[in-house]
């Protein structure tokens, strides 16, 4: 058990670490690209003087060191800043689609992670089988095909031709539970295929080399 936590602590400080090294290389890397934001924003028809207030308005008066440090600041209090398509807060943007996002995975993961234990177990009990053979292959076709076209199978036909399922999933919090599952049922069952392939063939790697 301490193993497998040391394991999970590693993990998340690379991720960390992964996280803190793009927002440097995002963060100066936009300071050598030619232009000023300012300016981009406001129009070439904006004066010096307007440009030089947003620019004070925005921080870009201040060293990029400087800039950064404040928003790694911020990221760490919470306060992810304004943004500046529509004048709201960040975080309250992030927080209406995150509750969305954790219910769809949530709800994919509780299709997929139980199917791909118990086929990857059955295709590792009876392997060199038609039914294994058959089950690495329809792995192998779903791991071929990106999401987005796996994703455009479904809409066709679900959607369009049976008409079971609506091509669009708008959820909003005034959804009843059994709403909010029936409108993500299609995005649910793109990321379901996708997660069972790559977990059945890992599961039955393992019982596979259990057996062994």
């Amino acid at each position: 058990m301490i193993h497998i936590l040391k394991i999970v602590a590693q993990r998340i400080a690379l991720g960390l670490l992964t996280l803190f090294a793009i927002s440097l290389i995002i963060t100066f890397g936009v300071e050598l690209l030619p232009g000023d934001l300012a300016e981009a924003i406001l129009g070439q028809g904006a004066t010096p003087e307007t440009v030089k207030v947003f620019r004070t308005e925005l921080g870009l008066d201040k060293p990029a060191h400087l800039r950064y440090l404040s928003w790694l600041y911020g990221m760490a209090t919470g306060d992810m800043g304004v943004s500046l398509a529509n004048k709201r807060e960040i975080s309250e943007l992030i927080g209406i689609r995150l509750s969305n996002t954790i219910f769809l995975g949530g709800f994919a993961a509780a299709i997929s992670v139980p199917l791909a234990l118990f086929l990857g177990i059955l295709a590792a009990l009876y392997r060199n089988t038609l039914y294994d053979r058959a089950v690495n292959t329809f792995t192998l076709t779903s791991i071929s095909f990106p999401e987005f076209f796996v994703a455009y199978i479904l809409i066709l036909f679900f959607a369009i031709k049976l008409g079971w399922f609506p091509g669009i999933s708008n959820v909003s919090t005034n959804l009843s539970l059994g709403d909010k599952l029936y409108r993500s049922m299609l995005p649910a069952a793109t990321l379901t295929l996708v997660v069972v392939a790559h977990m059945m063939r890992m599961t039955r790697a393992a019982i596979i080399n259990l057996l062994a």
